[in-house]
């Protein structure tokens, strides 16, 4: 230990560099790992990790300044937007694992070994996440579900579509609620997209009035209350309409049939509620009832019940002529 210090202390700071630089630099460069015929070394590592941390900054500034182009211009499709920032994304990840191969010194002719490592590995368990990542990527060109739209699954979930990533979809609901479906779901189930061609949608909202009811007077109470809902759409033939579609135990059963603007097609519940109470205050208002379940009974025949009765309606007669 002491003739160690003396020969550090005997060392010259520039000498004592020297070393220290050589043997980092020796350690940098030799492999730690052959893959093959090519050896892996720590600069290749440093300098693959850069290209790929430089590819990911240029995919984020891309997706964001798609972004800022897709808030400035409102007419602009932001499904087809989230489209071309993805496919951006994807093209610009693949491209920058090549350069890090080639970087590490990979010879890339040799890529199907990789393919075939790949392809055992899929048929060991990765056939799911390979599923989604395929569904996903079809979802993204084939463009029936996009960023925005308003879908119902077959589960009877309703909401909007957030995100579409590698293996999943966010929908987020009405309540707030973000639901992660995997992507071949949505792919190889029935999913009803509410905004697919456009983003309007027609809508019935079912009432009964009570019989003997004027229908003319129910209709215009109908229109009016469509007419008090700012989203009734009313142009390009569009205007509300009143249906009568069937005859009930206890009630004429009409349908109130509008058109929505694009705004309330993503708030189903809370048109309806809108649309039922403005149709309460317009029947109300025309004094038309809103009937509630009767039911007459009728009887043809009960051994000893008419006399029964009988006796007992001259019980009550006697009991209401008393002081």
């Amino acid at each position: 230990m002491v003739v160690s210090r003396l020969a550090f202390a005997q060392t010259s700071p520039t000498t004592w560099w020297a070393d220290s630089s050589g043997d980092l630099l020796r350690w940098l460069t030799t492999p730690f790992l052959t893959i093959g015929t090519t050896g892996i070394t720590a600069t290749g590592l440093f300098e693959a990790a850069f290209v790929i941390a430089i590819a990911l900054l240029i995919s984020k500034f891309l997706r964001r300044g798609l972004a800022g182009v897709s808030a400035r211009l409102p007419n602009l499709d932001q499904g087809a937007t989230y489209t071309l920032g993805r496919i951006l994304h994807y093209a610009i990840l693949v491209v920058a694992l090549f350069g890090g191969l080639a970087v590490l010194g990979v010879d890339l002719t040799k890529i199907a070994i990789v393919a075939g490592a790949l392809g055992v590995g899929v048929g060991f368990g990765l056939q799911n996440i390979v599923n989604n990542f395929v569904s996903g990527l079809i979802l993204l060109f084939e463009r029936t579900i996009k960023v925005g739209d308003y879908i119902e699954l077959a589960s009877g979930i309703t909401g909007e579509v957030r995100d579409i990533n590698i293996r999943s979809t966010i929908i987020t609901t009405n309540d707030n609620l973000d639901v992660v479906v995997p992507n071949s779901e949505l792919v190889s189930n029935s999913v009803t997209n509410w905004t697919l061609r456009e983003a309007v949608r027609r809508i019935r909202i079912p009432f009964g009035v009570a019989y003997g009811s004027d229908k003319e007077r129910v209709r215009a109470a109908a229109l009016e209350a469509a007419s008090a809902v700012e989203h009734t759409l009313s142009a390009d033939g569009r205007a509300p309409q009143v249906w009568l579609v069937g005859f009930g135990d206890s009630s004429l059963n009409f349908e109130l049939i509008v058109w929505l603007t694009a705004t309330a097609v993503k708030r189903p519940a809370r048109i309806a509620a809108d649309y039922n109470w403005e149709l309460e205050t317009a029947l109300r208002k025309h004094g038309i009832e809103i009937p509630f379940p009767q039911r007459d009974i009728h009887v043809r025949s009960a051994p000893g019940l008419r006399d029964r009765l009988q006796v007992q309606g001259e019980g009550l007669d006697k009991t209401e002529d008393r002081p």
